[in-house]
């Protein structure tokens, strides 16, 4: 029988183990590595070759969603099934717009996620109703520029735009205007409004 090779990335070592120990228990999955952060899971996948990444959304150094958009181009064979908590919106949305195979939740049960580790293995996709209604109830914020989650940061710090404006050595009008798009894009009436939102998303890693 081929087995399932399957790699754990995950920031948490008791998640990792208690993975591992139930994929372990099946005669058709066999759990090859384990990776604490996004940049390990890219480096331990291409030199593992797993056929699953099941991958946590929030890790240091390099976050699931950017890891599983440098997989898909690295090792486009492997599938990414992404592992999250609630609140994890927008990570997920970019892992599944990058190629993620899909999407479950850290509170489902046993079986679920054992049926579904097989289910993308074989090609299949696979987003949990939970996921689902998150994406439907907190829609994703577009992209941000660098720049404009520089600006995004000092506004989080409490800095006017002349003070950003100084801080970066660029024109107060320069400020306004980025300000003005993120706050378009946060769907923000205000810079309270859009530094709350900002911070509920956990849009920057602060």
């Amino acid at each position: 029988m081929k087995k399932i090779k399957v790699l754990i990335a995950d920031d948490h070592a008791i998640v990792r183990t208690g993975l591992s120990t139930l994929l372990g228990t099946e005669p058709d999955i066999e759990v090859i590595a384990q990776a604490k952060n996004g940049v390990e899971a890219v480096e331990t996948a291409i030199a593992t070759r797993p056929d699953v990444i099941i991958m946590d959304i929030r890790m240091p150094l390099k976050d699931g969603a950017e890891a599983t958009v440098e997989l898909r181009e690295k090792l486009p064979a492997a599938k990414v099934l992404v592992l999250t908590s609630f609140g994890e919106a927008d990570g997920v949305a970019h892992a599944l717009e990058s190629g993620a195979a899909g999407a479950i939740t850290k509170t489902a049960e046993d079986a679920e996620l054992i049926a579904v580790v097989r289910k993308v293995a074989s090609g299949g996709k696979f987003v949990s109703p939970e996921i689902k209604k998150l994406l439907k109830d907190s829609p994703p914020v577009p992209k941000l520029t660098p720049r404009q989650e520089e600006i995004l940061a000092y506004m989080i710090k409490g800095l006017t735009n002349n003070e950003i404006a100084d801080t970066l050595h660029i024109k107060k009008d320069t400020v306004e205007e980025h300000v003005n798009l993120l706050l378009a894009k946060l769907d923000a009436t205000n810079r309270t409004e859009a530094v709350s939102i900002a911070l509920k998303k956990q849009l920057l890693k602060i």
